[in-house]
């Protein structure tokens, strides 16, 4: 499940629709999920939706998250709801965000990795939590009740006694890219071949 809904206030427009290396970001995001073995593709949009949904390969579902406005809760919950009223329910959804383009398939496949209905896991950066998340179903209506404003799944995640963390540091980068001068040291980082 990728969050893409934000409208990109700090970047000058939705983050979605931020190009990097030619590619933009909800591309970029989604073949990471794909290519981690992640299926079926769901995303949220929110803003420039009517642009965003173009972009989606063909085998990705796009859920609109009518309150996005109000912040990343209101589209963990958008994409919760959709997941839940496919047949079949997933047994879990890895959820991604838009703006991280150092995050690699190899990422999302270890996040996901045997995962069940009951998992319950956060990549890790040297020890410390950031993204991907990955929740098993059995969660996710307790996710969606916590989930309001720009916390997301923070509040459930935090403390929650079941929650693994991935160790991801060796495989992937965790920095987001909000603002165009992040967007430029992204691109500065990127191999050279």
């Amino acid at each position: 499940m990728l969050l893409a809904a934000g409208a990109g206030r700090r970047m000058g427009r939705p983050k979605a629709l931020v190009e990097l290396d030619g590619e933009p970001l909800v591309r970029r995001a989604l073949r990471a999920l794909a290519d981690g073995g992640a299926t079926p593709l769901l995303v949220v949009l929110g803003a420039a939706a009517d642009e965003v949904r173009p972009l989606l390969p063909a085998d990705a579902r796009a859920v609109e998250a009518p309150d996005w406005s109000e912040g990343m809760g209101a589209s963990v919950r958008a994409g919760l709801a959709a997941l839940a009223a496919l047949q079949p329910v997933p047994d879990a959804a890895v959820v991604h965000l838009v703006d991280l383009p150092g995050i690699p398939a190899a990422a999302v496949a270890r996040l996901a990795a045997g995962a069940t209905a009951t998992s319950l896991r956060r990549a890790a950066f040297t020890g410390r939590p950031g993204h991907p998340v990955l929740l098993g179903r059995d969660h996710w209506a307790g996710v969606s009740a916590q989930a309001h404003g720009d916390a997301g799944a923070r509040g459930y995640l935090r403390g929650h006694p079941q929650l693994e963390l991935v160790e991801c540091g060796d495989i992937a980068t965790p920095d987001d890219v909000d603002t165009p001068e992040q967007l430029a040291a992204a691109v500065s980082r990127r191999p050279t071949a």
